[in-house]
């Protein structure tokens, strides 16, 4: 739930905050005992309560077994307090906001006790490692602060990704660590029971070799994904029907897979997007705008306030169709000159007077051409093509939407590499925001940002609820 009472979207990320009570702010957190801050925060711990207090004091001339009982049932009673915490604890652990439990105790605004509980649970769990001995990253004044990271052994979430090329299968850990993949160059058929089948097959190979416990899957797709139906909308490159229902295909298949745990698709770029937000170049970025092309097309997303925009229906920010120019190439959607057919690979080969082979992916044979033959003059003549039709679209969409941050994915983030002044001269000559101060342009980080997107989708009711869905820790 959110902080109103909303059930929580995909592509949120939880702010936690103190509450004006004393207790965390953050969605079903109201019962984790009061903001305590690390220091004098052991008197706290002591008493969840002014009862507990009571109690602590009576006892004082009770029996020594009396006594144990009620130390016994005030940790019981800190434990049950902080469990509401342990979906915002694990989410800042999973995005590396809480590398220490002395920050954990900060962000949650919940007694160091307290933080201790809910990070020895999240152990229990076999998410989380809690290392107690000194050094490394430091905690306040006095004693150090014991380090927080995920488990590299605990579960993982099988992603997925189909493109125009083939598609390729990954598990997928918590802070968006890939644990294995299996790349499939195979052709990508216009069944997609056929393509997602062998996608799932792929990925439960992974599972068997590896012997990790999987919470669930997520698939990538290069289409808008109409909500809440789960169809893709207009999978162009793929030559799939039009509204195919991939997530329920995807889902059927990963049940007859035995793979336990829910089955959730998104678009392509709009995982990327969420995967760069949470662990990559988008960290921060209160209005994040992300524009990659991978193997075919151009598409868009923008993460607002840490919550990724998917629109009314799950179809917004279709930047590939923004006219950059009105007498280019014919593009799928029926119009001309579209950010989607004058800046994608395969438009920068046919510009660079370049036929394009079968033996690896559009996007990499782009990707060699532009690092390995830059000074060739057709090539730079492609180069500087490319960045201006995409500095245009840039420019459009920093107008509209005044991002605080813009990431490039796939082939942007090679062009802007190739000429990021050129590049970055073109969006702040056309933008109005551009000319009052600019707007960072930066590479995406992550090599697989929307296997880690599409993790991110399985990996989020964990992150909502850890007991309820893993179960009760050992």
């Amino acid at each position: 739930m959110n902080g109103n009472g909303a059930p929580r979207r995909v592509g949120d990320v939880t702010t936690v905050s103190a509450g004006t009570d004393g207790t965390s702010g953050a969605e079903g957190t109201g019962g984790v005992e009061g903001a305590g801050t690390a220091e004098g925060s052991d008197r706290a711990s002591t008493s969840g309560s002014a009862s507990t207090s009571a109690s602590a004091s009576a006892s004082a001339s009770a029996p020594a077994s009396a006594s144990a009982s009620a130390a016994a049932g005030s940790a019981r009673t800190k434990l049950e307090r902080g469990r509401g915490a342990l979906g915002p604890a694990l989410e800042l652990v999973h995005t590396g906001r809480a590398p220490t439990r002395a920050v954990l105790t900060a962000e949650l605004g919940v007694t160091r006790a307290t933080a201790g509980a809910v990070a020895a649970e999240l152990e229990a769990l076999g998410l989380i490692r809690v290392d107690s001995r000194p050094g490394g990253a430091g905690g306040t004044q006095g004693r150090p602060s014991h380090r927080l990271s995920v488990d590299e052994n605990g579960p993982v979430a099988l992603a997925a990704q189909v493109h125009s090329d083939g598609f390729r299968a990954a598990l997928v850990g918590l802070g968006g660590r890939i644990v294995a993949t299996a790349p499939g160059r195979v052709p990508v058929s216009a069944d997609p029971a056929q393509v997602l089948g062998a996608v799932v097959e792929a990925g439960a190979a992974l599972l068997a070799q590896t012997g990790r416990r999987c919470i669930g899957a997520g698939l990538a797709v290069p289409s808008a994904v109409a909500e809440p139906e789960g169809t893709a909308l207009n999978p162009l490159h793929l030559a799939w029907p039009a509204g195919s229902p991939v997530r329920a295909i995807f889902a059927d298949c990963v049940k007859e897979a035995g793979i336990d745990g829910p089955a959730l698709t998104g678009n392509d770029v709009n995982l990327a997007a969420l995967a760069e937000h949470r662990h990559g170049a988008g960290r921060s970025a209160q209005h994040l705008l992300c524009v990659a092309t991978g193997h075919r097309g151009v598409g868009g997303a923008l993460v607002l306030d840490g919550r990724l925009h998917s629109g009314s229906s799950g179809l917004a920010l279709e930047v590939g169709h923004l006219t950059v120019n009105p007498e280019g190439r014919a593009c799928h959607c029926g119009s001309r000159g579209c950010l989607d057919v004058e800046a994608d690979p395969l438009a920068f080969l046919t510009a660079a007077g370049r036929t394009p082979g079968p033996e690896v992916s559009l996007l990499q044979q782009a990707r060699d051409l532009l690092r390995e033959e830059s000074a060739d003059p057709g090539v730079r003549a492609a180069t500087e093509e490319l960045i201006d039709r995409l500095g245009l679209g840039l420019a459009g969409l920093v107008n509209i939407l005044n991002p605080d941050r813009i990431i490039l994915g796939g082939l942007h983030r090679e062009l802007l590499y190739a000429d990021p002044e050129r590049l970055r001269a073109v969006v702040a000559d056309r933008s109005l925001w551009g000319r009052s101060g600019g707007v960072p342009i930066l590479p995406c980080t992550l090599d697989h940002n929307s296997l880690v997107g599409a993790a991110e989708l399985a990996w989020q009711p964990v992150l909502d609820d850890p007991l309820g869905t893993l179960g009760t820790a050992a």
